[in-house]
């Protein structure tokens, strides 16, 4: 059996919060919206055109598959399975709560 050490959860609940965060911006620029990127002026709160949002989303998939790669979740490792579903849970919500902010704002 494989030891799982203190680094495999931290890289699952990370590949889980990448995996996630690359859905929004994806689907914005895949539909042709501008959307908050880290590289929008102010950084997240400036709008990001569609092909860097597309990049963007891309970079989260690379580095959520590399971060899912080295923290060996699977199958046989319920907690692994869990922390990176709470990962992914964890940057839903906080998008979620940041992204209902500025709707309410623009109004």
């Amino acid at each position: 059996m494989e030891i799982i050490h203190w680094n495999n959860y931290l890289a699952a609940f990370f590949a889980g919060s990448f995996f996630m965060n690359a859905i929004p911006h994806l689907v914005q620029g895949l539909s042709g919206n501008y959307f908050p990127t880290p590289f929008a002026k102010p950084p997240g709160k400036g709008l990001s055109s569609p092909l860097t949002n597309t990049l963007w989303a891309f970079a989260n998939l690379l580095i959520g598959f590399l971060l899912f790669k080295a923290s060996k979740v699977s199958s046989d490792f319920n907690l692994l399975l869990l922390i990176f579903f709470a990962g992914m849970i964890a940057i839903s919500i906080f998008s979620a709560i940041n992204f209902a902010n500025k709707a309410e704002k623009q109004s």
